[in-house]
This record gives structure tokens, sequence and C-alpha cells, in this order.
């Protein structure tokens, strides 16, 4: 029987992958394991893992590596907690596939272990590129040289890994995996949303807001995400506003919350059950934040996302997303352009460039097919890897 393994360390990145968890686990000829890991097992961060068992996943590895400190210095702390204390397990557990996906420190760790241990490893996510300067884009590519395979949402991602060196056959375009759930659901109705929330205001119309910290914008994060704020209540648009991840700058978007919780305006939460964040996104009239959602879901239900930030630049959106700065008058000006006639009317053929959401069975498909082993080796010269144009 082949063992897969998979990692997961915080709910975006399980979101990005549970349609081909699911295949994976239903497979009788596989045995498929996640080892589980970050946020995932933090209460302040929703305790995520309660909705991975509630999937029905098998666990090989609970690991709490989150420290609860807000700087850079402890993601890297995390991530050396997580290389040493998964390492005899997976070594024990000997899989024959690893997968994991993005662009976070952890990835990097899985495919340090994969390579030593020599074991094939797949790259979900790989190829993607931002002008942001945060430290993830290297990451990701770094990632990328150590991987075994590819599996990348756009051609252009492919176009990409081949110019950094990669051997085209290792290299798959399956598009974006996380597409799947949001093209098939059906969203619940919004009474159902308002007896979830305990809310007694109106729900006609809102907004839902994501918002990241990044290095770069760390000196002033939380006037840019107060300034979002001050956009929302201005127009009074009721928003239903995520907590922001683990990254270093995550305290000071907190206390900034802290101050906006009696404010019948927004509707703040940590973690949701799958089908409440899909019900709320797609009953929404726009995104905002800087989260990649925006740029990879958002298209495939036809609305606005605001980008805030440098969070995200430099990658390929489609026409659904404006990209602004972080003042109070550039986002106001934005909310009021994506909420125009004229930019609604341009978004009723929009077509999602990330995929059309049968991307998880392509994916298990080449899973199934490919014999890994054979490209475990990576004797490939980048000089004599042909140019893909």
């Amino acid at each position: 029987m082949t063992k897969i393994l998979a990692f997961t360390s915080i709910r975006s990145d399980y979101d990005l992958m549970s349609s081909l968890y699911e295949l994976l686990h239903k497979d009788k000829e596989l045995e498929f394991k996640l080892i589980v890991s970050g946020a995932h097992l933090s209460k302040s961060f929703g305790y995520s893992i309660g909705q991975i068992k509630k999937d029905g996943f098998d666990i090989l590895l609970e690991i709490e590596t989150l420290l609860n400190s807000d700087t850079s210095l402890s993601r890297v702390k995390s991530a050396s907690i997580l290389l040493q204390n998964s390492l005899d397990t997976i070594s024990k557990f000997s899989p024959d596939l690893i997968i994991y996906a993005g662009d976070r420190e952890d990835v990097i760790i899985y495919s340090i272990i994969g390579g030593y241990l020599g074991i094939p490893t797949i790259h979900f996510f790989a190829g993607d590129h931002t002008t942001d300067g945060y430290m993830d884009n290297p990451i990701r590519h770094a990632t990328s040289k150590l991987s075994t395979a590819h599996f990348v949402t756009l051609e252009e991602h492919k176009r990409r890994l081949i110019r950094m060196g990669e051997d085209p056959r290792r290299v798959h375009v399956t598009g974006n995996i996380s597409l799947d759930k949001f093209v098939s659901f059906s969203p619940l109705p919004k009474y159902k949303i308002k007896e979830y929330f305990n809310l007694d205001v109106d729900l006609d119309e809102f907004s839902i807001l994501i918002f990241h910290p990044v290095t770069e914008e760390l000196d002033n994060v939380d006037m840019y995400f107060e300034n979002i704020l001050k956009s929302l209540e201005s127009r009074n648009i009721k928003t239903f506003v995520s907590y922001p991840n683990v990254d270093p700058g995550n305290n000071l978007i907190s206390k900034v919350i802290e101050k906006y919780t009696k404010n019948d305006n927004f509707i703040f939460y940590k973690n949701l059950e799958r089908e409440i964040f899909m019900s709320i996104y797609k009953h929404s009239k726009f995104i905002i934040g800087n989260s990649s959602s925006g740029i990879c879901e958002a298209a495939s239900l036809k609305i606005p996302a605001i980008n805030v930030g440098r969070r995200q630049t430099g990658r390929h959106a489609d026409r659904n997303v404006v990209f602004c700065g972080t003042s109070f008058d550039e986002i106001d000006n934005s909310i009021e352009m994506v909420l125009s006639k004229t930019f609604q009317k341009e978004l009723k053929y929009l077509q999602n460039s990330y995929g059309n959401g049968k991307s998880a069975v392509k994916a298990y498909n080449l899973i199934k097919t490919i014999n890994f082993k054979d490209i475990l080796a990576k004797v490939e010269d980048p000089l004599k890897v042909e140019i893909y144009e």
C-alpha cells in the first residue's frame, strides 16, 4: 500500500488542499496521513484542528510549534521545533510520497526532510511570485528547488520554475485546488448566518475583510488596518472581519480589533466552520484586505477584491482585483469604484484564470500515475534545461 504524508500548520493551507485530501483519504490503495502543527493547535487562533478531526482525516502526529511571540524570530524557532519533533516520526512512518503547499517556513522544512530521507515530494502552488518583498516569496522558490515535483496553478508559474532550472517533466499545471469547493458549494441562506452569530442586524449586503501583517509594513500595519475599518464604517457597510494570522505584527492588528469589538458595523471572528465561512464569502458584496483568496478565488464568484498595501503585489490577478494604497482616501476610492455599476457590469462574464473547480481530481490522477521515484534525483544542470516560452 502506498503511503502518502501531508502537512498542515494553519487553516489557510488546510482549506487550500482539503479537496485533494478527501480523494486521497477515500482511496483504499493509499494510506494517507497528516501531520498537524502551528496555529491549528492554538486556542488563540481558533484551534482549527477540530475541523480536521471533524473531516475524518487520519492524524499521524500533532506538534505544538507555535510560540506565544509576535516576532520574526519566533517563526524561525517554530520551524526548528517542527523539524526536531517530526523527523523521527516521519522516518518511522516511511512514506512513499510527501506533499505540502504554499510558502510558509514550514514547507522548506518538509522539503529538506524529504530530500535527506530520500522521499519524493510534491510542492503545490509552486512557481507563484509576488513583488511585496515578503520572506514567503523566496521561501517558496527555495522549497521548489528542494522538491521533486511541482503542481502549479498557472502556465506562468510553470514557465517561472523552468527558468529557475527545473526540468519540465517535474512541473504539472493543475489549477488552484482551493477553487473546487468554492465552485461546488451551495451557501447557507443569510438567516442561517445571522443565527450562527446571534445577530439582530440587517444582513442584506455585507463585505468580508481579511488582512494580514506584512514585514515591510509592520511600522504602520495597525494604521492601515484601521483605515480599512474607518472607510467601511463611514459607508455603513456591514463587514465580517477575520483576526490576523500568526505572522509578526498580528498583535498590533488585534489591538485595533479590540477598539471596534462593540461597533455594530463589524462581526469579528477567529475561526469558522467551513460552511459558515464559505456562505459568508459567497454572499459578500466584495472582499477587502490582502488575502490570497481575493486574488485566486473571488473571481469564481464574480465579486470584486480590493487588495490593500504591498502584500500580493506582482501576482497574476483577474480584472475583479483592485490594488490600492493604504491611506483612507485610497481605500475609500477603491470601495467606491468596485461598488459602481460600471465595475459590477464588467464582472458579469468574468472567468477565473486560476481554475474551473476540477483541480483536485487532476492532481489526484497525476499522483496515482506518476512514478515520482524515477525523478527523485535532481541531476539536471540548470544551464541545460530547455527554456520554456
